[in-house]
């Protein structure tokens, strides 16, 4: 069993009303150019304090190994003792990379409840910045509501940083202990406690504690992370200090508020409404973003009176202040309490959206839809997406829908990547649309920050019929030389006979496999009324073939095309073979929509010669595959599939009856068991750990033994390190060398040898347990009981890096052995040190799931070198 190691914290430092002050703080940044930031330094103290008169400069660390003394600009006194710093400096980091600037300054304020001894606590905030060319510059949340506040006992109490994102990343809260000495969170530091609930909500940033139990102040550090496409760009840890008051005074209610949005260039109005349960006047604000602006800012008065006390929201929003992310609103009602004022908080975010474009039209040519439109009135769009379907399809989008719904069935036909153009020719990538649908668009205004305007009104248009439709592309006969195929097409209508009076012809040319590309070998057809060709001598076996139909007219020894956009793709089906079944897989690349396959099968010989027995349809299916089962494996079994398709006109017959090439093929066992439901536990006494797993009912008779592999690492390869033959067992211990952490795969498999390899499966991994720990009483007075620091039995250590202190912070013993074996004497002197109390730091090297980890301990040491009945704790 481990062992419980009692920490005896001790003062060991006397610190003067000169280093006792710091109540919160944040630093953020701005952009300035290249790897240049601006660096904002803000600090909340105890006014009182002597130690502010010796502030004017901070020393900051810039992650980059250097640091600098950061001036004090601005002194700002707030109510209730306590003095706002500003101090701001430019620094310029070396290059790309991921940089964690530090601020860490003696000391907290005296008499912090969930921090012991916070009077001998250093204050210490973080920023993390990221400097990656591939992501952009970056600028900081702005944080609008100050990190103190005021609680009343026994009330649930809000907070909100009211961070505002100048570049309109998204963000994302949680909660956080606070730092102090090394940047390393305090020893002994608890979340203050809540009669029900502490937390911060991830999307909205609110801190709630719900509620507290004991009057005083606590300190709280929020991490608010900043976000791009996915990314996490960079976080702010901020420090807030919260003081609870006995009270009988109440906070004031603000009434409900929903999200709003609004369209660029529309105004937003509504009211905000607070009241007072005790009847005290308040004071209604409001603070966010949006009020910054300098183009076209939100506003809403600064108004106090009696409750019930209503103000107006009012924005005339602008182009240039839409985008991606919604803009955080925090509206704040304060009483006016002689006892003590309490504040309410509510938040409301208002997403600003494109505007849709406007007059879409489209007209058809044979091969291609000219789409128009107006100018776009937000000329910060970067361009347009254009989408297209083969069918109306009647949507009206909802408040903040943008875009346009996954389920539409709308496809992207292009993306235009200026803002400026006004019109788009849609020919299908150059191999023009397919004739027989009507053909419908929409329109949407594309953004820098990923936003999409609203959607554009959709417009619909049939092409003009100058090109053959091809109906048919059917495999009539299954060889590698004497294949044929029967190809019909519908004749064009809508062409310009003035201009192309004939005589006609068709040319059809080839392409091996599905693809509309590379066509050649042209045939000729005459005439315009002949609309049927079979291609034989050709390879209808290995693979499909695809087609293109274009009408032309003579014109003297010329002959000038009137229409060719008409392309097909013969059937071709593939056989996977699987334990007892067959799974027939059909690839079809049509102009038209195919609805339903039909499957054919019938029995072979041995050598899969053909043969005159007729074919059984055994099925109908929707999909592109379908399991035949029950099967003889090893046997051969002839297979065909019939389509049935249809265009989007109804002026083109249907349905479209196509078939596919003729396959031989044999079932064969080839598939692995199906996987087994594996977990973990682990006896950190006995290092083993426990591998149990559970196999479904049906896949139970397909498995003959299980593998077991092991990995040491969370990405490390596997290693087969047993085999479990007995297939009714589930169970298996391991007991590593290294670590406990460790990753495991189960895979079933069966009498023929499949099984499913561990890089396809999901590893279950468990960690290391935790086994290094420090006594925190040492006695090296010869009588030869605990005359040796060393650390408790431990396993899976690498090396340490630990450094032991005295009262006044000098150091007196350092080492990288786990086994540290200090005999109590100052490393540099060699003699005896002195009764007290020690502090150490110590960097642990675990062998973890991970790898090589370092876990960070810190504590208290009680030395007594002079008394020999002092026994081991």
């Amino acid at each position: 069993m481990k062992k419980t190691v009692l920490y005896i914290f001790f003062t060991f430092i006397v610190f003067n009303t000169w280093a006792t002050h710091n109540r919160a703080g944040e630093i953020t940044y701005t952009h300035v150019s290249g790897n240049t930031y601006r660096i904002t330094l803000i600090t909340y103290t105890y006014t009182p304090s002597a130690a502010n008169e010796t502030r004017n400069y901070l020393t900051m660390q810039w992650g980059d190994n250097t640091s600098s003394e950061i001036p004090r600009i601005d002194i700002q006194y707030l109510p209730d003792d306590i003095q706002k710093n500003t101090y701001v400096m430019n620094h310029t980091f070396p290059g790309a990379g991921v940089y964690q600037i530090v601020m860490t300054d003696p000391n907290r304020n005296r008499g912090i409840i969930n921090i012991p001894e916070s009077v001998t606590v250093k204050f210490t905030i973080k920023t993390t910045l990221k400097i990656d060319p591939d992501i952009g510059a970056n600028n900081t949340p702005v944080l609008l509501n100050p990190p103190v506040d005021k609680a009343a006992l026994n009330q649930i109490f809000i907070h909100n940083p009211n961070a505002y994102d100048p570049d309109g990343d998204s963000l994302s809260y949680k909660i956080t202990e606070c730092l102090g000495n090394n940047g390393l969170p305090i020893p002994g530091y608890t979340y203050p406690a809540a009669s029900n609930t502490l937390y911060v909500d991830a999307v909205t940033g609110d801190f709630v504690w719900d509620s507290p139990m004991q009057v005083g102040e606590y300190n709280v550090a929020m991490l608010i992370e900043e976000w791009r496409n996915g990314i996490k760009i960079g976080e702010i840890e901020r420090d807030m200090q919260i003081e609870v008051q006995e009270t009988d005074n109440h906070p004031p209610v603000i009434l409900n508020l929903p999200d709003y949005c609004i369209t660029a260039g529309d105004t937003l109005d509504f009211d905000v409404t607070a009241t007072d349960p005790d009847g005290d006047d308040i004071t209604l604000t409001a603070s966010g973003g949006i009020f910054n602006f300098s183009n076209s800012p939100a506003s809403f008065p600064d108004t106090t009176g009696a409750t019930p006390l209503t103000a107006l929201f009012h924005w005339e929003t602008v182009c240039d202040q839409l985008r991606k992310q919604p803009y955080n609103v925090l509206f704040r009602a304060e009483d006016i309490n002689p006892e003590v004022g309490l504040t309410a908080y509510k938040n409301v975010m208002i997403e600003v959206d494109a505007p849709a474009p406007q007059n879409l039209s489209a007209t058809p040519t044979p091969n291609s839809v000219i789409l128009n439109w107006d100018t776009y009135q937000c000329s910060n769009a970067t361009g347009f997406k254009v989408y297209r379907k083969n069918e109306p399809f009647s949507y009206t989008p909802a408040d903040c829908e943008t875009g346009i719904p996954a389920n539409s069935g709308y496809v992207i036909a292009g993306i235009i990547n200026n803002s400026g153009v006004t019109s788009f020719e849609d020919d299908f990538n150059g191999f023009g649309l397919p004739q027989g649908y009507n053909w419908c668009y929409r329109i949407t205004a594309i953004f820098a920050d990923g936003a999409e305007s609203y959607v554009s009104e959709e417009v619909c248009t049939e092409l003009i019929k100058a090109a053959p439709i091809i109906t048919e592309t059917n495999v009539s006969n299954t060889d590698e030389q004497n294949g044929s195929i029967h190809l019909t097409w519908m004749q064009p209508t809508e062409f310009d006979t003035g201009i192309y009076p004939g005589p006609y012809k068709y040319i059809i040319q080839s392409a091996d496999g599905q693809i509309w590309e590379n066509f050649s070998n042209p045939i000729d057809v005459p005439g315009i009324t002949d609309t049927t060709f079979i291609d034989t001598l050709i390879d209808s076996k290995t693979d499909a073939k695809s087609y293109e139909i274009g009408l032309y007219n003579q014109n003297g020894s010329d002959w000038d095309l009137i229409g060719s956009n008409s392309h097909s793709s013969s059937l071709f089906i593939e056989g996977i073979a699987g334990d007892k079944r067959m799974t027939i897989k059909v690839n079809d690349f049509t102009p038209w929509n195919n609805y339903l396959f039909v499957l054919y099968r019938k029995k072979s010989d041995s050598d899969c010669n053909p043969n005159a027995l007729p074919y059984d349809s055994i099925t109908s299916f929707f999909g592109n595959q379908y399991t035949d089962k029950g099967l003889s494996n090893d046997s051969n079994y002839w297979y065909k599939v019939k389509s049935y398709g249809q265009y989007g006109l109804n002026f083109i017959p249907k349905p479209l009856i196509n078939f596919s090439q003729e396959i031989c093929v044999s079932p064969q066992d080839t598939v692995p068991p199906c996987p087994v439901n594996l977990s973990l536990s682990t006896d950190c006494d006995l290092f083993q750990n426990y591998l149990d797993w559970t196999v479904d009912t049906e896949c139970a008779p397909d498995i003959d033994n299980f593998l077991i592999f092991y990995s040491d690492t969370i990405a490390g390869g596997f290693q087969l390190i047993d085999t479990v033959k007995d297939n009714t067992v589930r169970t298996y211990i391991h007991s590593p060398e290294e670590s406990l952490g460790a990753c495991y795969v189960v895979s079933a498999q069966d009498s023929a040898g499949n099984f499913i390899p561990p890089e396809d499966l999901v590893r279950v991994c468990i960690d290391n347990c935790e086994y290094y720990e420090l006594p925190n009483v040492f006695t090296p007075n010869g009588d030869g009981k605990n005359d040796i620091f060393k650390p408790f039995p431990y396993k899976f250590v690498e090396k340490i890096n630990m450094t032991i202190y005295n009262r006044w912070g000098n150091e007196v013993f350092k080492t990288e052995d786990p086994d540290i074996n200090w005999d109590g004497k100052d490393f540099q002197t060699h003699k005896p040190l002195s009764d007290g109390v020690y502090y150490y730091v110590c960097d642990v090297y675990e062998r973890r799931l991970s790898g090589l980890e370092v876990r960070n301990i810190a504590g208290l040491i009680r030395f007594f070198a002079h008394d020999g009945n002092t026994k081991k704790q």
